[in-house]
């Protein structure tokens, strides 16, 4: 095979569509793809999931491998290493503000969220700290953004990122100031699911509208 520079096709640029399960996910409770639409189109008719809408600082899935190691007496270096420990993080920045939004980077349960923001009183996010015992939410999550390929005028192609364990740990901050926007920076921890023990899966796929 002559030698070639590389394939322009396989540069990603672009966002990812931000989408939130109400529970955990497996490989077999995700939404079926479908050949003549976008898997957004697919998650937006579904009831289960819930559109974040505009997002900053794009995606970002970070692998984390835990290596212990084996010295010798006969080697100044290490002369083994052995894998240990695994950490999968997913993190974002939720850019519309709303009491939605803050419930899911917050991982608090839906009970916490009450009442509409279009009546009089208000809509209301109990800010609970929680009680002894009590079960942290995890919340299956779907990203959908450009994908690696040629896309010709009558097909597109996407990625599709999917975690089927998810729990928001990091630090949330929820600010109002005079230069900047009102966001919500989270990180999600992944976890692998009992029955595969995957983190969840990414999918290259291409798809065409039905004409």
């Amino acid at each position: 095979m002559a030698y070639t520079r590389g394939t322009s096709n396989n540069i990603i640029v672009g966002a990812a569509a931000f989408f939130i399960a109400d529970s955990t996910l497996t490989a077999g409770t995700l939404p079926s793809f479908v050949s003549s639409e976008s898997y957004r189109d697919t998650l937006s008719d579904d009831a289960d999931f819930t559109n974040v809408g505009y997002t900053m600082n794009g995606l970002e899935l970070q692998f984390q491998p835990d290596f212990g190691e084996v010295q010798v007496d006969q080697l100044l270096d290490v002369a083994k290493l052995y894998k240990q420990g695994m950490q999968v993080n997913m993190a974002t920045a939720f850019a519309e503000a709303t009491l939605e939004n803050l419930l899911l980077a917050l991982a608090y349960n839906d009970g916490e969220l009450s009442g509409t923001k279009s009546t009089s009183a208000g809509q209301t996010l109990n800010l609970s700290a929680g009680d002894i015992g009590e079960c942290p939410v995890e919340r299956g999550i779907v990203a959908v953004g450009p994908g690696t390929g040629d896309c010709e005028d009558s097909a597109y192609v996407e990625r599709v990122y999917a975690a089927y364990r998810a729990l928001s740990i990091e630090n949330v901050t929820v600010s109002a100031k005079r230069d900047e926007p009102s966001m919500f920076e989270v990180s999600f921890r992944l976890l692998p699911e009992d029955t595969s023990a995957s983190y969840g899966k990414i999918v290259d796929r291409t798809w065409a509208p039905a004409s």
